[in-house]
């Protein structure tokens, strides 16, 4: 089992608080502080400007960043968490709020896809990731909608098993949305890619295996 980095954000909270377990990193993002404290989550760090916080939270992990910067706090968090060793970044309270930190968001998922590492942004009843010449793989027992999308200008060998709707070495580009709302159906799914990077969007009642 992989030690994951929890990273809970400013946005709209998700359906589901995280559940860490023993070994695992939990960071609070700036306003994502309020949202850890009403669930009974004890942040290991808090980073940010508190921009959205509105106060500097009394915490013995506090790191304070410059309201001037480049990356945003969920960025520094994944940093944060990259340089202590985490590979596996879930992000809460990512999604929703501000577009622009959502698609901020998204980016980072690529980010981390290509760079051989994994991110899950948890929104409100879907999850999302991103895969980079890879696959990933569903159990049997989820069951919703999936949505596939290339982030890059051509993703090849893209296909897309035990769904509804099946793709054969196929190649998508980052111009037309061929790859949304299929459906699962009580098979165990596939989505894979030989070259390119791929966004996935599924519904929470999905598995990932």
């Amino acid at each position: 089992m992989h030690k994951i980095c929890y990273i809970i954000g400013a946005g709209t909270p998700s359906s589901v608080p995280p559940q860490p377990r023993p070994g695992d990193l939990v960071i609070a993002a700036d306003g994502g502080y309020a949202y850890a404290q009403k669930h009974g989550l004890t942040p290991d760090f808090v980073i940010g400007d508190f921009d959205s916080l509105d106060c500097v939270p009394n915490h013995p992990g506090l790191i304070r960043l410059n309201p001037v910067k480049d990356e945003t706090d969920t960025l520094s968090a994944i940093q944060f968490g990259q340089a202590r060793g985490y590979r596996h970044f879930v992000i809460y309270g990512g999604a929703g709020g501000r577009t622009a930190h959502t698609v901020a968001n998204l980016q980072n998922l690529v980010m981390l896809a290509q760079s051989g590492q994994r991110g899950w942004l948890v929104g409100q009843g879907e999850v999302f990731t991103a895969i980079s010449n890879g696959s990933i793989r569903f159990s049997a027992q989820s069951k919703g909608y999936l949505s596939v999308f290339s982030m890059t200008t051509e993703s090849t060998g893209v296909s897309e098993t035990g769904l509804k709707y099946l793709l054969d070495n196929f190649t998508m580009t980052n111009a037309y949305p061929v790859g949304v709302s299929n459906e699962f159906i009580g098979e165990t799914a596939e989505i894979s890619v030989e070259t390119g990077t791929l966004l996935i969007i599924y519904t929470t009642e999905a598995a990932e295996i």
